[in-house]
């Protein structure tokens, strides 16, 4: 795009819909965004800005959006705060603003206070503004505020009470806590069906506090991938952040099994057979996992199931609701036709010949239900088996970013989500051309007129069986950074998202789930934001080998943060068995990802890494014997002497596999989440093989918290 920098009157109107116009890069360069690239994303907001006469009658618009309306979309309050309620009127019309609290908790009249603002005119008419106060001890919760103009119907809009910080649980804050980190669908054991699923979950969480005294597991993000083949396969790009991926059951596992004629059984049994050869394969594939398990659950599902489970299935369903059922609709459209080319007319969730076809696949639908209730069953089940295990905090879910552009929220949820734009990342050390995600982002505007439903309810699906939830870059918050459909990475600009709504709503349902919050805050992150969401008591991430001083050097352990999950690495390096030899720089320069020499980055790494282990000597954790499972047990031990209230020990780091799982800026490059669990010699291992092992007790060892 043309760097064309933008006139006075499109950066203003830019700057009132949270689009930047200008950023500082990984570099230190002070960048001015193209006007090209802000007309392209304001465009996905819906706001003309093609010509200066659009872009003054666009200021215009929304200078007076909020006079428009009595009330505001959606207002959130922090409790113990005091919160104003501006509320517009006729100049001079009595209004009274009251609220229905949640759940039947009565109404409570909200007290107008003095607020003088001159009138102005609205479309001809002479609107007042009158200011209300929503009180300090307001109960938490999501409320429905009420405003009578005369005797005009109400009008009404949500409140949104929430808590001013997360606490910790007092075990944890007292002690920490230390535990594993899995790619689930890589943990594979003798009686997988291809890939780790569920009952391998609950067996290394038994194993992992048992033996290796951990509180919790945090997982790779279970959510929903399409029915069909082919399934993406990474996990960071699910078809619905809000319903899971059933290729994580067990079959073995669904009581409606007990239920299966002899015949059925009996294939199913077949299919488990064929499914088991999969496991000791070198590549996860997805799609024949699927294909087997998907054959098995149908006869599962066919079979006449006690009274019992019909009712608990049918309270399932109505307490999702129209999310699950847009999503099975879309689960049983996509199996018949794929996820692209669409007939136009089914396009739209709600349209006709949508409804036509949820009747026409109504069995189809309930199946699609049915396996997410089972999901759900097994979901509780080993949160069940983690904290009767005696874990603090037992299984930790992971949240992504974003979805799919064509699965099944970007069809259900509409409205709610960019189009024209996608969400990636800025070029960086690590990703010196940027990354493009291909996933829409949410809008700002659309989710406060939505009242934060989608978000909440994706909230409350991921924290319902977790102890505590990890959000993927959790910057994405505050402002993501977005590419204009086709064009690089380097085109895009950040846009700015009503934070204190998207960081309260997440603190009050996990503060409601009981749970911990864990924010991914690694690359280019303004300071202030570490310390406001510290303030909310959501800990930050920190891995070893991105802790460096203002100099370059390596951070000592004292120095790290307290409210963080700390760890030696991450889904996006490689193992660090694989980063001490050097496997990143292989792979990335085999990839073309550099656009530096290849000398100039071989020589920085090998100077990073020889810095460490220079630290380690120094500090008396490194001696002769520099063999890498010394080192690995160095590194984590190190990690073990900050402060961070959690401490993560990858399951791959436990067998010494070298193998990436994930690296960034490539598709189908190099095989990005389908490498399965392996040792040194890149051979895959079970489960049943890592438990048996020794070596995972000597890293544990050195991490314990407490």
């Amino acid at each position: 795009m043309s760097s064309t920098a933008p006139s006075v009157s499109l950066a203003e109107l830019a700057h009132a819909y949270g689009v930047a116009t200008e950023y500082w890069d990984w570099q230190g360069r002070h960048v001015v965004v193209g006007a090209p690239t802000i007309q392209a994303v304001l465009r996905a907001l819906d706001v003309p800005c093609a010509t200066p006469s659009q872009i003054e009658a666009s200021l215009r618009e929304v200078e007076l959006r909020p006079w428009r309306h009595v009330l505001p979309p959606c207002t959130l309050a922090r409790r113990g705060s005091t919160t104003g309620l501006p509320v517009h009127v006729p100049h001079g019309a009595p209004v009274t603003v009251w609220v229905e609290v949640e759940d039947r908790g009565g109404r409570r009249e909200v007290r107008q206070v003095q607020h003088d603002v001159p009138p102005r005119d609205v479309d001809g008419l002479l609107t007042g503004e009158a200011m209300f106060e929503i009180p300090t001890d307001f109960p938490l919760g999501w409320h429905t505020l009420y405003a009578q103009v005369g005797d005009d119907v109400p009008v009404t809009a949500p409140l949104i009470v929430v808590p001013d910080a997360l606490t910790l649980p007092p075990k944890v804050a007292a002690r920490g806590a230390a535990g594993l980190m899995v790619q689930l669908y890589a943990a594979r054991s003798a009686a997988s069906w291809g890939i780790g699923d569920l009952a391998d979950l609950g067996d290394l969480t038994a194993w992992a506090k048992r033996d290796l005294g951990a509180d919790f597991v945090l997982v790779n993000p279970l959510h929903a991938a399409e029915p069909v083949a082919p399934m993406e396969p990474s996990p960071y790009l699910p078809t619905s952040r809000r319903f899971v991926n059933p290729i994580y059951l067990r079959v073995e596992e669904v009581p409606e099994l007990a239920y299966l004629s002899a015949r059925d059984r009996k294939a199913v049994e077949e299919l488990a057979r064929k499914a088991r050869k999969l496991t000791t394969a070198d590549v996860i594939d997805r799609d024949a996992a699927w294909g087997f398990k998907d054959a098995a659950l149908r006869l599962v599902y066919a079979a006449a199931a006690p009274i019992r489970r019909q009712k608990a299935f049918e309270a399932f369903c109505e307490r999702e609701g129209l999310g699950l059922r847009d999503f099975a609709t879309w689960c049983a459209i996509a199996a018949e036709r794929g996820i692209t080319d669409w007939p136009t007319e089914l396009e739209d969730v709600r349209s006709e010949a949508v409804a036509a076809e949820r009747e026409r696949l109504a069995d189809e639908v309930r199946y699609q239900m049915w396996l997410q209730w089972i999901m759900d069953e097994q979901l509780a089940s080993v949160q069940r088996l983690a904290r009767a295990a005696g874990m603090t905090i037992g299984v930790m879910q992971d949240l992504a970013v974003g979805v799919h552009p064509e699965g099944a929220d970007a069809w259900g949820l509409g409205e709610a989500l960019g189009r024209g734009v996608t969400v990636g990342a800025p070029p960086d050390p690590y990703n010196q051309l940027g990354q493009n995600w291909s996933q829409p982002p949410w809008r700002p505007d659309k989710l406060a007129d939505l009242g934060y439903a989608p978000y909440r309810d994706m909230l409350r699906a991921a924290l319902r069986h977790s102890g505590a939830l990890r959000i993927d870059h959790i910057i994405g918050l505050f402002r993501l950074w977005w590419v204009p459909e086709g064009h690089s990475p380097t085109e895009g600009t950040y846009v700015r998202f009503d934070y204190d709504a998207l960081v309260g709503i997440l603190v009050l349902e996990a503060y409601r789930a009981g749970a911990i919050v864990v924010g991914e805050d690694l690359g280019t992150v303004e300071p202030w934001v570490r310390d406001y969401l510290r303030d909310r008591g959501i800990l930050g991430t920190s891995i070893l080998w991105f802790e460096r001083t203002h100099d370059g050097g390596v951070r000592r352990p004292e120095e790290y943060r307290r409210l963080c999950l700390a760890s030696v690495t991450t889904h996006d390096l490689p193992p660090t068995a694989g980063y001490l030899t050097g496997e990143h720089m292989v792979v990335r320069e085999q990839l073309g990802l550099f656009t530096r020499p290849v000398e100039v980055e071989r020589a920085e790494d090998e100077a990073d890494r020889a810095k460490m282990l220079g630290v380690l000597a120094e500090r008396g954790l490194l001696g002769e014997d520099r063999s890498t499972r010394k080192v690995i047990e160095a590194l984590h031990r190190y990690v073990s002497w900050t402060p961070a209230l959690l401490v993560g020990i990858s399951l791959s780091d436990l067998v010494g596999d070298v193998r990436t799982i994930n690296q960034p800026g490539t598709d189908e490059e190099y095989p990005n989440w389908r490498v399965p669990l392996a040792g040194p010699d890149r051979t895959p291992v079970l489960l049943e093989d890592v438990i048996a092992g020794t070596g995972a007790r000597r890293i544990t060892r050195a991490v314990q918290r407490g």
